[in-house]
């Protein structure tokens, strides 16, 4: 699949994730360890590091040559990382459908990146991977994506207790979707 570098907002580029980003990505989930905190599962200090990015992000590309996860990270005009975003669990058949899961570094709030990144993302997966659906949850506090997820067109279409384990317990999820397009899956 070959994906392209975009402009999503103020000079931020939405960017397929790449081996070398290793060290970058540790530095932006240690600079914001704490503001992600709430959000996330509990991490090992190895996820901190350059080395357990790289194992990661080699699973994530090893993944991506599958079809299984496209995964793409924000970067500054300073070529710094200042988020992420990612398609995970691509299915195609009769599904077509995938699942969301996005960040944006603290500094970065409030400037639509999160919004404009959900839209290209959107746009990808329906016009390049050829979706029909996308989902995401939020924990039920996380108004903010809720509000993000609701401007790029997803709908709420429940509520799943203890769905997620995050910052070491069980958290209730709002779940939503957005259907892509209404086209019949290619063979």
């Amino acid at each position: 699949m070959d994906l392209k570098n975009e402009e999503i907002a103020h000079g931020v580029i939405l960017r397929p994730l790449a081996a070398a980003d290793a060290f970058a990505l540790a530095s932006a989930y240690t600079e914001n360890r704490k503001h992600l905190e709430p959000w996330e599962p509990v991490r090992p200090e190895s996820f901190f590091t350059a080395e357990g990015q790289a194992e990661r992000i080699d699973g994530l590309l090893r993944h991506f040559t599958e079809g299984a996860v496209v995964p793409w990270v924000f970067e500054d005009p300073d070529g710094r990382i200042v988020g992420a975003i990612t398609l995970s669990g691509i299915s195609h058949g009769p599904f077509c459908s995938s699942y969301l899961g996005y960040w944006v570094a603290a500094d970065q709030q409030n400037k639509g990146l999160a919004s404009s990144a959900v839209e290209q993302v959107c746009r990808i997966a329906r016009d390049t991977i050829g979706l029909h659906r996308i989902e995401a949850s939020t924990l039920t506090d996380n108004t903010g994506s809720q509000r993000v997820l609701a401007k790029c067109g997803f709908k709420a279409i429940g509520l799943a207790p203890d769905y997620l384990h995050i910052n070491g317990e069980w958290r209730d999820c709002r779940l939503f979707q957005r259907v892509l397009h209404d086209h019949a899956p290619v063979p």
